[in-house]
């Protein structure tokens, strides 16, 4: 049996937690899959994985030769794409993950830019702001916002992310400005519903963390719905700049208890773990990295 098969079977059924979902990966049948890697413990004459009918656990062993094998195809493919990106243009597809409103309201441009550039290029990209499973999901490059709670994951920063309370003038007059964020439980609150409340509205004094106490009656899962929303005047709204200043600009929105606004945060290309990252995907980082390295979000 072919050295290189059972070691990519082996690396798959790690990579994708179980044969089933390496096979259907592969494109082959389970019973194949199955009999590479028990082949290449035979020639090894060490358990890899621990079988069990629900699941399949790394041995020390396997965990070794896991981080040796994976290194090993990285090499080999980026060789070959080596060679390959060597003969043409940057071409081929890429499977991007945006969070909704900032792949609307920043993404956009520097997307159409990039494929005006490039001809050969194709994106599949998927607008949502849940946290997607780059390799269950075959994604080859995410943008995500904030601390990067995976630590497996392979990152680079493009920009800084940074964040403003407000409300609008409408429901300063009817319920007045609350100078300290301890006052915010006496106002109505909006909430980010893909970030706890007491997390989102948390602020920093004397060197602590403090959550406030808020009460809420509308929690939504996109920054710019609620930033329409406080125009209203309905309630208070804390969120990334990037959605709010267009309001604030306008007279829409004012700022308020500046003092205690979020500290900024970074915003991330992410890439799978273990996996090459193509040249056409490197060049679209490379992209992303120059639109946004002198902008303020």
């Amino acid at each position: 049996m072919n050295r290189l098969e059972e070691i990519e079977a082996y690396v798959a059924v790690v990579d994708y937690q179980g044969f089933g979902k390496a096979a259907e990966k592969m494109g082959v049948a389970k019973s194949m899959v199955s009999r590479r890697v028990s082949e290449l413990e035979r020639r090894l004459g060490v358990q890899l994985l621990k079988r069990t009918t629900r699941r399949q656990t790394l041995t020390d062993a396997g965990q070794e030769f896991y981080q040796r094998a994976n290194q090993i195809l990285a090499d080999l493919d980026e060789a070959e794409q080596y060679i390959a990106d060597a003969q043409c243009e940057v071409s081929g597809r890429i499977r991007l993950a945006l969070p909704l409103g900032f792949g609307v309201s920043q993404l956009a441009a520097p997307i159409s830019a990039f494929l005006e550039q490039h001809p050969g290029i194709k994106f599949d990209i998927d607008l949502n702001d849940r946290q997607v499973n780059l390799i269950e999901e075959n994604i080859d490059l995410a943008i995500r916002i904030g601390e990067l709670e995976d630590s497996s994951l392979v990152a680079r920063r493009l920009a800084s992310v940074h964040f403003a309370i407000c409300a609008s003038p409408e429901y300063l007059a009817r319920y007045g400005e609350p100078r300290h964020p301890a006052e915010l439980m006496d106002h109505e609150v909006l909430v980010y519903s893909n970030v706890a409340a007491g997390r989102q509205w948390s602020y920093t004094e004397g060197g602590k963390v403090v959550s406030p106490r808020v009460k809420y009656r509308l929690a939504a899962n996109n920054g710019e719905f609620l930033a329409a929303v406080a125009c209203q005047g309905t309630a208070i709204v804390s969120g990334p700049l990037a959605f709010l200043r267009r309001h604030i600009e306008n007279g829409q929105l004012v700022p308020i208890l500046e003092p205690y606004v979020h500290p900024e945060v970074g915003m991330y290309a992410v890439y799978p773990p273990g996996r090459l990252i193509s040249r056409r995907v490197k060049v679209f980082s490379d992209a992303l990295h120059e639109h946004f390295r002198d902008r303020k979000l």
